[in-house]
C-alpha cells in the first residue's frame, strides 16, 4: 500500500539542534519571548481560577514558569515539557522531551495546557491540537501563542526580491506559518469549546537590521526546515535586502488561541 501520510515540512531534529545553539545566550534575544509569557501570564490572572495540574512547553515556557508567584495562585503544580533542555525554568519539574502531537501523558491529567512559541514548527497542527485537547480534564483550559502567517512579511519579501534579482532563483528561508483564519476552525476541529482566536502584533525598530538576523539566531528561530535553502545566503544578496530593511519596522504577528474542555458547567455559544 502507498504511503498516504502528508509529507514532512519541518525537521525536529533541526528544531533541538536550533534550540540548543541558542540556549546558551538566550536570555540576550529573548524580548519575543518575553512579551509571549507576560501576555500568557496576563490571561491566566483573568480567568480567576486556580490550576492544580499544569503542563507548559515551548521556548517560552520556562519564562512563564518564573514569573508564576505564590501570591498569584493560578497553578499548583508545573510539569514542563520541551525541546531543548537548557531552556527549561528550574521551577518547574523536570522536562520530559516530546513533541508536541505525540504528547507521553495518559488522558484528562492536566486542567491547563500552556504552548508558547513552540506550534508553528509543528508538521501536523492538528494533531497537536488534538493532543492538548487530550491531556486536558474536562473545563481545562488551553492556551497557544505563536507566529502568524503575517510574521516577518516584510523580511520574506526582501528576501525574495533579492534572491530572484541577483541569483534568478529562490529558495526557501522563511517558514510557512499559520493563516489567523484557520485558528477558530482548528480548535473545533480538535474538539474544544468556546473557542477563541486574537492576534498580538508585536513591532520592532532595529537601528541595524543585521540585528533581526541575530535576533533570529539567538532565540532559535532560524528556519527548521526539511527542504529549506541548500546553500548559504549570498553576501551580495544579503547587502540587497539589509538595505531593503532599512528604516523599516519589523513585525512579529503572533496568533493566541484559546480554547476549553467541554464540560457541562459552559455557557453555550
Amino acid at each position: 500500500m502507498a504511503d498516504t501520510a502528508s509529507p514532512s515540512i519541518f525537521s525536529p531534529k533541526l528544531r533541538q539542534k536550533r534550540l540548543d545553539r541558542a540556549a546558551s545566550t538566550f536570555a540576550q534575544h529573548d524580548f519575543l519571548h518575553q512579551r509571549v509569557a507576560a501576555d500568557a501570564l496576563d490571561r491566566l490572572e483573568t480567568v480567576q481560577k486556580r490550576f492544580e495540574h499544569a503542563l507548559f512547553y515551548g521556548p517560552a515556557a520556562a519564562l512563564l514558569a518564573a514569573q508564576l508567584t505564590p501570591e498569584a495562585d493560578v497553578v499548583h503544580k508545573t510539569i514542563a515539557g520541551e525541546s531543548a533542555k537548557q531552556l527549561i525554568a528550574s521551577g518547574a519539574q523536570a522536562p520530559i522531551m516530546a513533541q508536541a502531537s505525540a504528547l507521553p501523558f495518559p488522558d484528562q491529567c492536566f486542567d491547563l495546557v500552556v504552548s508558547l512559541m513552540a506550534l508553528h514548527a509543528e508538521d501536523d497542527l492538528p494533531r497537536a491540537l488534538i493532543e492538548a485537547r487530550r491531556v486536558l480534564k474536562p473545563d481545562g483550559l488551553f492556551i497557544a501563542s505563536f507566529p502568524a502567517e503575517r510574521t516577518l512579511s516584510g523580511l520574506r519579501e526582501a528576501l525574495r526580491e533579492a534572491e530572484v534579482k541577483i541569483t534568478g532563483a529562490l529558495s526557501p528561508r522563511v517558514p510557512p506559518l499559520v493563516a489567523i483564519k484557520d485558528g477558530g476552525s482548528l480548535l473545533q476541529r480538535a474538539g474544544f469549546a468556546l473557542p477563541v482566536v486574537d492576534t498580538q502584533p508585536i513591532t520592532v525598530q532595529y537601528t541595524n537590521p543585521i540585528r533581526l538576523f541575530q535576533d533570529l539566531r539567538g532565540m532559535g528561530e532560524t528556519a527548521t526546515m526539511v527542504k529549506g535553502a541548500r546553500t548559504a545566503l549570498r553576501r551580495d544578496v544579503l547587502a540587497n535586502v539589509l538595505a531593503a530593511l532599512e528604516g523599516q519596522d519589523i513585525v512579529f504577528e503572533m496568533l493566541v488561541m484559546t480554547g476549553w474542555a467541554p464540560h457541562p458547567s459552559q455557557p453555550k455559544p
